[in-house]
């Protein structure tokens, strides 16, 4: 078992010590997750509205989505979360060896989940349900379109927010790398932690809300 002497954190230069660091820091994700939820929930709403307007494409729209994949997807995310939270733990318990491999996990299952998104969104285009001017598919609703725009929307923004996070993650085991965590600091661990538990939470609402519309 890899293991490495423990060290203080000293706290920038603008704070009294490191735990006001740390509290400074925590406010700040949590504000900046509260308006990303304020921004997906804008979404949320329009996609009631739409489908209150629109109940039979969303139906329709639903079933050109495989709930198969989805749920893989979700698996990615919800393990993705698991194998992060055991970096976290390795990082308090100074085991220096095995942050870098579970940040290294989460990193691929949160690419594997971008795989399955990009065979997703290729049979899309293939089958012409991409929204707006190249929207060839003929459906039983014609309000179709609708639904895919939505679909789009959501989901593309949400894999650019995955995308965000594997670039986090690479600054994790850079940082990992160098052994600037240990019991007595985590912070940066901590806030994207955060972050993407609020990219799984979302997701778990986007899954049921496209693929398993009845």
């Amino acid at each position: 078992m890899s293991q490495v002497p423990r060290k203080e954190h000293h706290a920038a230069h603008h704070f009294d010590d490191a735990v006001q660091e740390r509290d400074a820091a925590l406010l700040g994700m949590w504000l900046f997750i509260g308006q990303e939820l304020l921004f997906f929930g804008g979404l949320a709403v329009l996609y009631i509205v739409m489908r209150l307007q629109h109940p039979g494409a969303f139906v329709e729209g639903s079933g050109h989505l495989s709930w198969k994949l989805g749920g893989l997807n979700t698996a990615f995310l919800v393990v993705s979360s698991m194998t992060l939270g055991l970096a976290i733990r390795s990082a308090k318990r100074d085991e220096a060896g095995k942050i870098v491999p579970f940040l290294g996990a989460t990193f691929l299952l949160a690419l594997s989940f971008l795989v399955v998104k990009g065979f997703e969104y290729s049979e899309k285009i293939h089958h012409g349900l991409v929204p707006g001017k190249w929207f060839s598919a003929i459906g039983a609703d014609p309000s179709l379109h609708v639904f895919f725009g939505m679909y789009f929307a959501t989901t593309g923004l949400h894999a650019l927010h995955v995308l965000i996070g594997m670039g986090l993650l690479v600054w994790l085991m850079l940082r990992a790398r160098r052994g600037h965590f240990h019991s007595g600091y985590q912070t940066p661990l901590d806030l994207v932690n955060l972050y993407w538990h609020t990219v799984e939470l979302i997701w778990i609402f986007l899954f049921p809300a496209l693929y398993l519309v009845s």
